[in-house]
């Protein structure tokens, strides 16, 4: 994907929303051996691309002076309640280098598994992202889960699946095989009430 950016000389608060008055946004793009460089942007233009899910976990080819560079986004500040970008953080990609980002999850199928077709449950997933890190050209724009195999009760974590060539998990802390979607029966369905009434098996059942 590629957006376009102008060299920002001016800076501060002040000079800021006279940018966002005009239909502007400031951001600041930085990494490698240029070092950091203030730009701007047309507001219509990021407004747009920033709710494309694809912007956020993609090589963006950044059109800066008429020059271009393949960039990452890394932080977008929006106003409370406007529909406005108010600020965006872009980072410099060297192809040879590893980036460490997040990149969205879809899940599939869960509607065709036997869990939900012949035991009546419902899937439910985990984390709508997951962190990695790959060489540029690896870059997935998402990670697939296909969830039609599962069956009732079953458990399915990131180590039952196979990630994209060259992509690697980053684990946040000690969870080093996360979650990723289980079946169950759904609230208040007879089996889920029996559950919660069965006593525990190390717990004796009252006289």
């Amino acid at each position: 994907m590629k957006f376009t950016a102008t060299s920002r000389s001016v800076q501060g608060s002040s000079a800021s929303r006279r940018l966002r008055r005009a239909g502007r946004v400031p951001a600041i793009v930085y990494g490698g051996k240029s070092g950091p460089a203030n730009i701007e942007l047309d507001h219509n233009e990021i407004y747009h691309a920033l709710n494309k899910e694809e912007f956020h976990a993609s090589i963006l080819d950044m059109e800066l002076d008429g020059k271009i560079e393949p960039v990452l986004v890394r932080a977008a500040q929006w106003h409370p309640y406007k529909p406005q970008v108010l600020h965006v953080d872009f980072q410099r990609v060297d192809a040879s280098q590893a980036v460490h980002t997040k990149v969205p999850v879809h899940y599939l199928n869960a509607d065709k598994s036997p869990a939900v077709k012949l035991a009546g449950q419902i899937v439910t997933h985990g984390p709508a992202e997951l962190s990695i890190t790959c060489l540029p050209a690896n870059l997935p724009q998402f990670i697939e889960v296909d969830l039609s195999n599962m069956i009732g009760g079953s458990r399915l974590h990131l180590a039952d699946i196979t990630l994209p060539i060259g992509v690697k998990y980053v684990p946040h802390g000690e969870d080093v095989n996360p979650l990723l979607a289980q079946a169950g029966a759904p609230r208040g369905s007879v089996a889920d009430d029996v559950a919660d009434a069965a006593p525990a098996a190390d717990t004796p059942a009252a006289e």
